[in-house]
């Protein structure tokens, strides 16, 4: 698996079809393995694609409607019976802290898991890392429920042509990188200002304040288009979005790379997303299907 690689196991919305499971995706980001949204049969598909249970670091929930959360009884059961020697950090709307306790014990096991709770009580940052932050913000759904984005802190990209010209090369880079300067030369005079990645995970939701709030400059946007334009009147009486909304958040965000998913049974063509997604958005438009992978370029 890439360094950096979005994992699609699931697309389908509350009713699943022969060719689409239940949500769920799995975020490879350098060493740490979220998994966002287990709907039911997300192990299964953890296996199609090749993931341990051993893989997941963290575990996201944006809310507690059963196509988003009915597969982590499971996931949790398989940590426990592969004996996963990682502490995993579980963040999830606080006002499910008792259904994220009954699908923790759903039923009765050998457990020797390590599951933190995390519960997430309002918007701004819920975990920290030398490389990277995850933030929180409210969506509108009905109930209460958060979308999320991971922000790689701000680095430097080196200069090969003025490492050249300083003489410096191989395991000297390393060096000036760690210290900041090497032999007189300092690690600005080589290189130049690199902003962070983004990425944004956003579920279940109307058009709020919230889901600008997860998109802005993403590299990937990872956002439900559970309907389509001559179905808006339903996508707002139910707390979802439209592809084309969907892209015009992306579209007004900046966003490099927009994947759409979380779609309603009534479709059976994904070809018209797209073509509602392209209208709106000129970057790349990723239609995710089940097990589809998705680089994260730097």
């Amino acid at each position: 698996m890439s360094p950096r690689e979005l994992v699609v196991l699931g697309t389908a919305s509350q009713v699943p079809t022969r060719l689409r499971n239940h949500n769920g995706y799995f975020l490879s980001w350098d060493g740490e393995g979220i998994l966002f949204d287990p709907g039911d049969g997300t192990q299964r598909q953890m296996v199609h694609a090749g993931i341990a249970a051993s893989d997941i670091t963290r575990v996201c929930l944006t809310h507690f409607h059963g196509d988003h959360c009915l597969g982590l009884p499971g996931v949790i059961q398989r940590i426990s019976l592969d004996q996963s020697p990682r502490d995993v950090q579980a963040y999830f709307p606080a006002s499910g802290e008792e259904y994220f306790d009954r699908l923790r014990s759903a039923a009765p096991f050998y457990d020797c898991a390590t599951i933190t709770k995390n519960p997430v009580k309002g918007d701004g940052i819920i975990a920290e890392t030398p490389k990277f932050r995850i933030e929180a913000y409210g969506l509108d759904h009905g109930i209460e429920a958060y979308g999320y984005r991971l922000v790689e802190r701000d680095g430097r990209r080196m200069r090969p042509d003025a490492l050249r010209e300083r003489g410096i090369a191989g395991p000297d880079v390393a060096v000036l990188q760690r210290d900041g300067e090497l032999r007189g030369v300092r690690l600005e005079e080589v290189s130049e200002p690199r902003r962070g990645q983004r990425f944004a995970f956003v579920m279940d939701t109307r058009l709020c304040d919230g889901v600008g709030r997860l998109a802005d400059g993403a590299d990937v946007l990872v956002i439900e288009s559970t309907y389509l334009a001559e179905d808006e009147g339903l996508a707002v009486a139910h707390g979802h979005l439209t592809a084309g909304q969907a892209a015009r958040v992306a579209a007004d965000c900046g966003v490099r790379t927009l994947v759409l998913t979380h779609f309603s049974q009534r479709y059976d063509d994904p070809s018209r997303f797209r073509r509602e997604a392209e209208a709106v958005f000129d970057g790349e438009v990723v239609v995710a299907e089940d097990l589809t992978r998705v680089r994260i370029r730097g």
